[in-house]
């Protein structure tokens, strides 16, 4: 029986998932866990279980987990590209709609009107709130991963030109991102052509503030900024002065700060890009699947911190080993499986950046003994065996 602690309210749909034949389901901080599920708690200040084996965000971003800590315990983090993708896309959409026509302040205003001539009035002060259509204008993505793609042809089919950079764009996500966009060699040339920015990029410590005063002074003047993606990615302070110059028309952001509310030409969202009934039912759903997969069958997919890794299931185990990506980590495993007279059925090794996981499959039971031998190799972080 595995138990899963939940930290924050998950979708019914994703906990049925998990068989409670072999799932026990809690949110107790205290309890002994094997798996943790969540949303946006944060993990930072948690003391990590011992035998705590996965963590599964439901969700694309992980910066409420302990990712390098959980490294270095052998714990895999989870998260669900894709699952809220769609959502966020059209939030999207509807935040370069808004940006170019002043709905929010229209609205505003109209809700103040009194008296016995509203109608009246409207007809007299609607000129104010008065914008352009999106249509035949270029828009401008950086960053074509799930959501970006998303974003790009819908735009694409709604009349807009559009230009993408990604220096990562894998070969999936090319076939998905229709053969209209126009591919950047660089991200100059998408801020210098744009007339709307949308940015769809991890935050870390190289994206940090990438959206600052020394690249907006590249873009064309009057552009309207998108920001679903993180608030660090662009800083505060830079685009209000950008505002104020008015090289930049508009600023629509997803996670509102103290420098962001209550500024002219700002549009504040309070984070909704992912607040939608399906996004949060997939999101838990993948998370949840995620989760009971490794913990069953020693499978990864969707790990931010190790390798996609799986190996169809051998009638007598196997053995899942996390390791530094060294040289010779390998040899040394098969080595202790000849010295045991143990005949591997099958195997695969992948890595990712410093990080490595090995599966074996052996004809025979895997005993006690090489277990204790593998896990005191040095540069071993952790071994499972699944029976």
């Amino acid at each position: 029986m595995y138990n899963i602690l939940t930290l924050n309210k998950i979708a019914k749909c994703g906990l049925e998932q998990l068989d409670p034949a072999k799932y026990s389901i809690t949110d107790d901080a205290a309890a002994n866990a094997d798996g943790v599920i969540l949303r946006s708690y944060s993990m930072h200040d948690m003391e990590l279980a011992q035998n705590l084996l996965a963590i599964a965000r439901a969700g694309a971003g992980t910066n409420n987990i302990p990712v390098d800590k959980c490294s270095e315990k052998g714990i895999a983090v989870f998260n669900t590209p894709g699952a809220n993708a769609n959502a966020v896309k059209e939030l999207v959409i509807a935040g370069m709609l808004i940006a170019s026509r002043d709905v929010v302040g229209g609205i505003t205003w109209a809700n103040g009107l009194t008296g016995d001539d509203v109608a009246k009035q409207v007809e007299k002060g609607k000129s104010n709130f008065a914008g352009c259509e999106i249509q035949g204008k270029t828009l401008g993505v950086i960053g074509l991963g799930a959501i970006g793609i998303l974003v790009a042809n819908a735009a694409r089919s709604l009349g807009m030109q559009v230009i993408g950079f990604d220096p990562y764009l894998s070969v999936d996500a090319a076939w998905r991102l229709s053969s209209h966009i126009i591919k950047a060699k660089s991200a100059d040339e998408v801020y210098e052509k744009s007339d709307f920015i949308t940015i769809h990029v991890p935050y870390t410590p190289d994206t940090k503030d990438m959206i600052n005063k020394d690249n907006i002074a590249k873009m064309k003047d009057g552009v309207k900024l998108l920001n679903f993606a993180r608030g660090e990615l662009v800083n505060s302070t830079d685009i209000k002065t950008a505002l104020e110059s008015g090289k930049v028309s508009r600023y629509v952001v997803d996670f509102p700060n103290a420098e962001t509310v209550n500024q002219k030409g700002i549009i504040a969202i309070p984070h909704l890009g992912a607040s939608t009934v399906e996004s949060e039912d997939n999101c838990a759903m993948m998370a949840a699947q995620e989760l009971a997969s490794y913990l069953e069958t020693g499978d990864i997919l969707n790990s931010v911190n190790f390798p996609n890794c799986s190996l169809p299931m051998g009638a007598n185990g196997r053995i899942c080993i996390m390791h530094k990506n060294v040289p010779s980590m390998i040899s040394r495993f098969t080595q202790l499986f000849a010295d045991e007279g143990l005949n591997i059925s099958d195997m695969i090794n992948k890595s990712k950046k410093d990080n490595a996981y090995t599966i074996i499959n052996s004809d025979t039971a895997i005993t006690d003994a090489i277990e204790a031998k593998i896990a005191a190799i040095d540069g071993v972080v952790r071994v499972r065996v699944i029976k």
